[in-house]
């Protein structure tokens, strides 16, 4: 199984970015997708999450209305629409994959990526 982020960079505030996620080695539209980050100095926080078919998806109170997920199941990929990013969205970037429901628990998601990071400058 691989899973591969990419698209972070340098931003400024009030900027966008969007990243992506692709998947290999698994059936990638029975797996719901998780999106993560570590800022430094910080543990793992959930960003946002999407089930495997789309129908559902869970952010966190901080990326609400900024951040939107989705997918693209017949390209095995994922992104992660980010508006409006502040200098507190800074942090390297995970993508992550489990079966059964959306969670917000990084331990109940088995496959990870290698992350992207994102800095967002004021």
């Amino acid at each position: 199984v691989q899973l591969q982020a990419f698209g972070g960079g340098l931003v400024q505030a009030w900027g966008f970015l969007r990243l992506s996620c692709a998947a290999s080695g698994l059936a990638f539209s029975s797996y719901t997708m998780g999106w993560f980050r570590q800022a430094p100095g910080k543990e793992r926080e959930f960003v946002a999450a999407i089930s495997s078919t789309g129908s559902r998806t869970i952010y966190a109170d901080s990326v609400k209305g900024r951040f939107t997920i989705s997918r693209d199941n017949a390209k095995n990929t994922a992104f992660l629409q980010m508006n409006n990013l502040k200098p507190e969205d800074t942090a390297v970037y995970y993508c992550a994959l489990k079966c059964g429901p959306v969670t917000t628990t990084p331990g109940t998601y088995p496959y990870w990526g290698q992350g992207t990071k994102i800095t967002v400058s004021s």
